[in-house]
């Protein structure tokens, strides 16, 4: 089959009709496009600002807005990525706004449990689908679900390294049809049978193709994901404003809406 290829931040996503010069400029993580569309939505009917999104992996933004392009505030799938524009005092303080897990998502029919799910994952026969590490945070909490699996198993983390089909969160990762979830379509299309992704991306796959499962990892394979936000230097007030609505109990509770849990709670 012959894929369209493109880069997934080639082209930010407009919140509004139409773009205008004082849009607040939003980068984000792909797996917050509904959420924090939604988000920006209650932002513009309160204040009147208008939000311009552009979503894709977050190692991927952050080497854009590293590079200079226009963001004013930079939402990432993980603290590291917002820390590091801290550091190289690109942006101001980074604040942890939500929380997610990682789940498998498997193809319709397949036998596939939590009891079951490591040794599902070692057979050959079967293609294990990831992000890409070191460009999509969904990418490195899935190697680290493969170090923890290596500690129960010795040997088994190099394995599933090398088997894992880095198919989502490179800049030249193939593009899903547009609304379509990137993992669920990988799956529908044959090309993984298991995929590791968020649990909110999961739920939103299962959505669109109601035959594929949710496994939970169980215990000793759990692995969180903490989500960073920061604001720009230079930033006008508004995009200041609009960091502080996604902080607030409404922006908060669109976010859980959605499946994430709340950035403050302690874990």
């Amino acid at each position: 089959m012959r894929f369209a290829f493109a880069s997934i931040i080639a082209a930010g996503l407009t919140m509004s009709s139409a773009a205008h010069a004082d849009d607040i400029q939003l980068y984000a993580a792909g797996s917050l496009r509904a959420a924090l569309t939604n988000v920006a939505n209650a932002f513009t009917a309160e204040t009147g600002h208008k939000v311009q999104g552009t979503f894709g992996p977050s190692g991927l933004l952050e080497k854009e807005i590293a590079g200079g392009a226009k963001a004013e505030i930079f939402a990432s799938a993980n603290m590291e990525y917002p820390q590091m524009l801290h550091r190289a005092d690109k942006s101001g303080p980074v604040v942890r706004f939500a929380r997610n897990t990682l789940c498998a998502l498997a193809r319709p029919g397949l036998r596939v449990d939590s009891e079951n799910l490591i040794d599902r994952m070692l057979d050959p026969a079967i293609k294990l689908g990831t992000s890409t590490p070191n460009s999509d945070p969904s990418g490195d909490y899935a190697f680290e679900v493969f170090r923890k699996i290596d500690a129960m198993r010795p040997g088994s983390g190099a394995i599933l390294e090398r088997k894992a089909l880095k198919l989502t969160g490179a800049a030249t990762s193939a593009v899903p049809p547009n609304g379509r979830s990137a993992y669920g379509w990988h799956i529908a299309e044959g090309r993984a049978d298991i995929f590791l992704a968020y649990c909110t991306a999961a739920a939103e796959a299962q959505k669109q193709y109601p035959g594929q499962q949710i496994i939970a990892l169980a215990q000793p394979l759990a692995v969180g994901a903490d989500y960073g936000l920061t604001v720009i230097k230079g930033a006008p007030a508004r995009a200041e404003q609009f960091a502080k609505f996604i902080l607030s109990p409404a922006g908060q509770n669109i976010l859980i809406s959605y499946g994430f849990a709340p950035g403050q709670t302690a874990r």
